[in-house]
């Protein structure tokens, strides 16, 4: 069985939310449905909520993405990465899918 979720919003953010999730190959409905599964997952907010000046989609700098780059590079080159198969393989463990 299914239940509906209705939830008002001004048009200009359904608009954006509409465009931002079809660039990212989903939809507005899907992309609530992953929020709420998270949520649940999380026993909480899926992502942490705070007031902050720090915009992360502010303008990087080429030289801050090389050099945070070079960190991902040695960090790696250290053994600190996991493979994607082995990603998908958790999050299917994790969320029995």
């Amino acid at each position: 069985m299914s239940s509906t979720i209705q939830v008002r919003v001004d048009d200009e953010l359904k608009r954006k939310s509409d465009q931002l999730f079809k660039d990212l190959g989903t939809d507005t409905t899907s992309a609530i449905r992953i929020f709420l599964t998270q949520a649940v997952a999380n026993n909480g907010f899926p992502f942490e909520i705070k007031r902050t000046d720090y915009n992360p989609y502010a303008a990087t700098s080429e030289e801050m993405l090389l050099d945070k780059l070079e960190k991902s590079r040695k960090s790696a080159s250290q053994g600190n990465y996991k493979s994607a198969d082995s990603v998908i393989a958790d999050m299917r463990k994790k969320y029995g899918i």
